[in-house]
């Protein structure tokens, strides 16, 4: 299968499943206050390429203000172009040639709730001269619940089990490491999984681990929001999350390589930092 046509298929499949994930999101709103429930609005927007002063692909922000969501983006993207020459230098196979690919979904859930998690969820297919799968997915509770975390874990666990047993100790420990706002000496949530260049020589093996990893995020991640979304809880709590949010803040914009890929590859801002929350509070 030449590039083009794995560009294609995983392109489609990231389109399909930000469908998919918008119109299970929708459904909770639904549930929860009714036909007059908050529904994604989509933004097109289209991305210049400054290397080769051309066009450089586009994306599609969903983004949602609902009851339950207090803020969710669910964003697709397929971008290419030529990185910068102080940027090639830190993706692999562009040192030699920079023209790059990317197409991904990128998913950020902040909830009204604090009983009910954040969540984050990436998937991305990326070619230079050479070609790799990223992403993962973790859960971010301001007030962490074990049921949900160990639900969570189990799932990521199955979705990787499905193609590798040993891909989620791996994986699940690269979250932990990669999640983790060094300055504060403390995780960002209680973990999930997170991987990048993976590349084992089969299109389809990797192709279709990532479409579990997917698959398995929109199995667990509405049964966890559905369980939670009508509990009762107090100012404190609320407070406790805003607190939260600030250092989930801090971590996207020190940390988070997506972020930074994002920018140095002229992205647009709405759609790179939809992941920060609506409301925060910092001590």
């Amino acid at each position: 299968m030449s590039f083009t046509q794995q560009q294609k298929q995983a392109s489609s499949w990231f389109l399909e499943l930000r469908n998919k994930i918008c119109a299970e999101f929708e459904l909770i709103e639904q549930e929860f206050f009714g036909n007059n429930s908050a529904k994604f609005q989509q933004k097109t927007w289209q991305r210049f390429d400054e290397t080769t002063k051309q066009n450089g692909g586009y994306g599609e922000m969903s983004m949602m203000k609902g009851q339950v969501f207090e803020k969710v983006g669910v964003n697709f993207s397929q971008v290419f172009g030529k990185f910068s020459d102080k940027f090639k230098h830190e993706i692999p196979g562009a040192e030699v040639d920079p023209s790059f690919w990317a197409s991904g979904i990128s998913l950020v859930a902040h909830m009204s709730s604090p009983l009910v998690p954040a969540v984050h969820l990436n998937t991305r297919f990326i070619c230079t001269t050479k070609s790799w799968f990223g992403g993962g997915a973790d859960l971010n509770p301001a007030i962490a619940n074990q049921q949900d975390t160990d639900d969570f874990h189990q799932a990521m666990q199955q979705a990787c089990n499905k193609t590798d047993t040993g891909y989620y100790d791996k994986f699940k420990q690269w979250c932990d490491e990669y999640f983790f706002i060094k300055h504060r000496n403390v995780a960002r949530g209680v973990g999930g999984i997170f991987y990048d260049y993976l590349n084992t020589n089969s299109f389809e093996n990797d192709f279709t681990f990532t479409q579990n990893v997917g698959l398995a995020f929109l199995d667990i991640f509405p049964k966890i929001v559905r369980r939670n979304m009508h509990l009762a809880y107090n100012q404190a709590q609320k407070q406790q999350q805003l607190q939260y949010r600030g250092l989930y803040a801090e971590f996207n914009l020190i940390y988070d390589r997506g972020t930074r890929f994002g920018l140095l590859t002229n992205g647009n801002p709405e759609a790179i930092l939809m992941s920060l929350p609506p409301v925060a509070v910092w001590q």
